[in-house]
């Protein structure tokens, strides 16, 4: 079954980390439909970078961009959901180097009614400078500075062992890595996408996931598949983390489905 999928990449300001980004995404066994740049207000280097590509992509891309006014991921990423072609969004960061079969893997996962946690495989602050100095994106589980090599390696044969068990009870659900996720276009919809009422980083993606549980799409988690490589970076500014995660602690409790402010201001009617 021929499935319309859409690569949604959120970035900001490191068009040097963005360019490794869209090569793997551009070098996969299977393309998705079209790539969606997620730009949090950078400037005119990533916009060059992005024009560049866009002349030699065999897919379509589109750049999203808003005016930089603070860190507003969860408004960036609303605005390019609303504008995706595909039914199935697949989620990642600027920061992340593509295994070869990451869509490959992320569509053959994809059932209806489900949104997908998958694994980030971290690399060491030397070898992602060397990355980032050379512009090579081939990496894999041996490579040298992996650093949590087990969640390297792919094995689709094991997928139905982790596939609603693992990392699946308790907090745990709410767990997810807004730099490697799917979902379908129609679920992020119904709960409003993301909540804009979060200001700074963290936690809209749990938020976000919350929402959806509490609508009754099911987690699933792909494991030893759709593997993705993290550039190292400093962690970003936890100021507002408290009063973000008062706002994850009231969907939970609250079984709230719907958030006030979301992607329906984006849609075409």
């Amino acid at each position: 079954m021929y499935l319309s999928s859409s690569l949604v990449i959120s970035t900001y300001n490191w068009h040097q980390a963005l360019e490794l980004c869209i090569k793997s995404a551009l070098a996969q066994k299977k393309l998705p439909g079209e790539i969606l740049i997620a730009d949090d207000g950078s400037g005119e280097e990533t916009r060059e970078l992005i024009a560049f590509f866009r002349q030699r992509s065999p897919v379509p891309i589109q750049h999203i961009w808003h005016e930089d006014r603070g860190f507003r991921l969860a408004a960036i990423r609303n605005k390019a959901i609303a504008k995706a072609k595909g039914d199935y969004i697949i989620q990642v960061d600027g920061d992340i180097i593509m295994h070869p079969y990451f869509i490959t893997d992320h569509l053959d996962f994809a059932r209806k009614k489900t949104f997908v946690r998958a694994s980030r495989i971290y690399l060491d602050e030397a070898t992602s400078a060397d990355f980032i100095r050379s512009g090579k994106t081939l990496v894999n589980v041996w490579s040298k500075g992996v650093i949590n090599k087990t969640s390297a390696l792919r094995m689709p044969f094991l997928w139905k062992l982790f596939e609603t068990s693992y990392k699946n009870k308790g907090d745990e659900r709410f767990e997810i890595h807004g730099c490697n996720m799917a979902f379908w276009k129609e679920d992020a919809l119904l709960v409003n996408g993301y909540n804009e009422e979060f200001s700074g980083w963290g936690p809209e993606d749990k938020e976000f996931v919350a929402r959806l549980l509490n609508a009754g799409i099911k987690k699933r988690f792909l494991k030893l598949g759709g593997i993705a490589f993290h550039i190292y970076h400093r962690e970003n500014s936890r100021s507002n983390l408290h009063n973000n995660e008062q706002l994850l602690r009231q969907s939970v409790a609250s079984n709230i489905k719907f958030c006030k402010t979301g992607i329906n201001q984006y849609i075409e009617q």
